[in-house]
């Protein structure tokens, strides 16, 4: 049989190149539908799925909590166990609650100039942007920190130098780092939105925006009780962050006049912003959690003050009435709250004054008699003395 000759190819053709298929663009957690998303901020004693539970009894579809003690520098353990986490992330699956808001530790102060503050505060931030994924937490909120003697541009250079370092060879993910404005008190950076809109231009390249508290804006000089006074703010958040890079509102009525520059948060429609404040800001089109002019699944979360319980459950059932959707709202669980009369109890005898010690007691009563004795002594002596006279 003869050979066949061998063709060899003389022109090399493109479509020949084998080319990986790209990966599929992630699609949108199901909780951005569309509607609005309104929280608050819960729990995590006993366990993080008590936070998912207790957002679902209150009637939330999205939710904030700590991931750790914000009070303590180790406020528990720097990791957590993977088989907790997932379980946590099951859950909010099932539940259907989004976002996820994580709010970062008090104590962290990304601004400061003690290096060994700023050190301690980096790592505790870096903490717990680990926590934030592995919980699959939508968002990370910190307060940008104090300046101290430095001057607003330096804090500013040091949060976002901060900000990288906590941040530096963590893939991200879809976790997106919020810097909430401040109320304005002592050396605070942030109640200026211009100050945060430095900080975001500063961290260009990485998932980052920021979370406006309404009260913290009103306490800062941000009139959004009266119509015009919202228009103009709206318009100041856009210039200064754009509304497309805040998409978490922390909803709380103000216990201090406007720029009174104190962080006081009050019931929703209680304090001095007021319902109708409100009512305007949720139903605004420009901060809504849909298009075409709001943003998908922007949120508003409340941190208002427990002090009775159903306190909560009460600001969460204001929150939806004044966005106009009470028909639509999740339904709450009858007489649930976070603050049981028990703990209520609990904690209003941790706070009355101590008893008094025997010890003290003893030399009170000592002190007492001896006062007594003396004045006795005095009256004695001039009785004897009128006798005399």
């Amino acid at each position: 049989m003869p050979e066949q000759p061998i063709t060899q190819a003389t022109e090399f053709d493109p479509e020949d190149e084998y080319r990986p298929e790209p990966e599929p663009e992630p699609l949108p957690p199901s909780w951005m539908g569309g509607s609005v998303r309104i929280g608050i901020h819960t729990s995590i004693a006993g366990s993080y799925l008590n936070a998912l539970e207790a957002a679902r009894k209150l009637g939330c579809n999205a939710v904030q909590i700590f991931s750790a003690s914000p009070r303590m520098w180790q406020g528990g353990p720097a990791r957590i166990p993977e088989v907790d986490a997932a379980a946590f992330r099951t859950r909010r699956g099932e539940l259907r609650l989004g976002p996820l808001v994580i709010h970062a530790n008090y104590l962290i102060n990304l601004a400061a100039a003690q290096p060994m503050l700023r050190t301690r505060s980096i790592q505790a931030f870096h903490d717990e942007i680990l926590r934030a994924l592995a919980l699959g937490a939508d968002f990370l909120v910190v307060h940008p920190g104090a300046r101290g003697e430095a001057t607003t541009g330096q804090a500013i250079a040091t949060i976002v130098e901060s900000v990288k370092q906590a941040s530096k060879g963590v893939p991200l993910g879809g976790l997106k780092i919020l810097l909430e404005n401040t109320a304005g008190m002592g050396t605070a950076i942030g109640s200026r939105l211009e100050e945060i809109g430095e900080i975001l231009a500063g961290l260009k390249g990485l998932p980052v925006g920021a979370c406006l508290d309404t009260a913290h804006l009103f306490a800062a000089g941000y009139d959004i009780k009266s119509e015009a006074g919202l228009a103009s703010t709206i318009g100041q958040i856009d210039g200064a962050l754009g509304l497309e890079n805040v998409p978490v509102f922390h909803a709380n009525d103000s216990k201090v006049e406007l720029g009174g520059r104190v962080d006081r948060h009050a019931h929703i429609g209680k304090g001095k912003i007021g319902a109708a404040a409100f009512a305007r800001i949720l139903q605004h089109p420009r901060l809504a959690s849909s298009g075409p002019e709001g943003l998908a699944g922007r949120a508003f979360v409340a941190e208002t003050p427990i002090d009775d319980p159903g306190d909560d459950r009460r600001n969460v059932a204001m929150l939806w009435e004044l966005a106009g959707l009470k028909e639509q709202a999740p339904e709450a669980e009858k007489g649930f709250s976070m603050l049981t009369a028990a703990l209520k109890r609990k904690l209003s005898s941790r706070r009355a004054p101590r008893a008094q010690s025997p010890h003290r007691k003893r030399k009170s009563l000592r002190g007492k008699s001896k006062k007594s004795s003396t004045r006795k002594k005095a009256r004695s002596t001039a009785k004897k003395a009128r006798r005399r006279g």
